[in-house]
């Protein structure tokens, strides 16, 4: 078998492999990493790459070696839900950066955080000014939560008319053309009823690209032939 064929079928393997690792590991992994997560991504990743491109190493020794990597975050994982002193080993521990407007200079100093990288971060959140941070915290995933303090924040409905009337997720009815019917029942809708619907827009279904029910029961109707026409540049010659 020449080496090019080989290397193919090794790469599609692996990327299967890989796939199937990640579904089984979870969402997580697509978010922000621990240090633990992080270490065993990148040296699975350099498996995989070496064991693809040199074809004289055995396929299956590096898988097992894939496998075992593998093995680890899950173990991990499960033993971390069950104890909080491991989960704070594995994990670590957040760290807050500032605390009554005022920044803790040992926890940035502790954390190898210096005030330009703190001042950017909440940038980041449009926070320019110290003294409206109630209180800032380092996460273990390395993301920054800040709350502001009560005078500085956002005015909510809430702070006016008390707690507002309650909503519902969007219901995607529609999509590419076609009937979700299962979410359409699951919502406590009928078939016949979003058909109706539809009609009252003189629509057909397969004109829609993507169709949406709000709380109050209104649908938003995406379609295929609402694209913008591109303006004249210039006059024909």
């Amino acid at each position: 078998m020449p080496d090019w064929i080989e290397v193919v079928i090794r790469s599609f393997c692996i990327i299967g492999g890989l796939f199937f690792i990640t579904k089984l590991l979870g969402k997580k992994q697509l978010s922000k990493l621990s240090f633990f997560e992080y270490i065993v991504g990148i040296t699975v990743g350099d498996i995989a790459g070496t064991i693809t491109m040199d074809i004289e190493l055995n396929i299956l020794n590096g898988v097992v070696s894939i496998l075992i990597w593998t093995l680890f975050p899950l173990v991990i994982s499960h033993i971390s839900l069950k104890s909080k002193k491991f989960r704070d080993v594995v994990e670590g521990k957040a760290t807050t950066f500032i605390q009554d407007g005022k920044i803790l200079e040992g926890n940035l100093k502790y954390e190898k955080y210096s005030t330009d990288e703190l001042l950017e971060q909440l940038r980041k959140k449009n926070i320019f000014q110290v003294s409206d941070v109630e209180f800032a915290i380092l996460e273990t995933n390395g993301e920054l939560s800040v709350l502001l303090k009560k005078e500085k924040q956002p005015t909510k409905w809430e702070d006016f008319f008390g707690e507002g009337p309650k909503q519902k997720t969007p219901l995607t009815v529609i999509m590419d053309g076609n009937y979700l019917e299962s979410a359409i029942y699951e919502g406590g809708y009928s078939l016949d009823w979003v058909r109706r619907k539809l009609q009252e827009k003189k629509r057909n279904v397969k004109d829609v690209y993507l169709a949406q029910l709000d709380s109050d029961g209104n649908l938003y109707a995406d379609y295929y032939d609402d694209e913008l026409k591109k303006p004249e540049t210039g006059e024909e010659k």
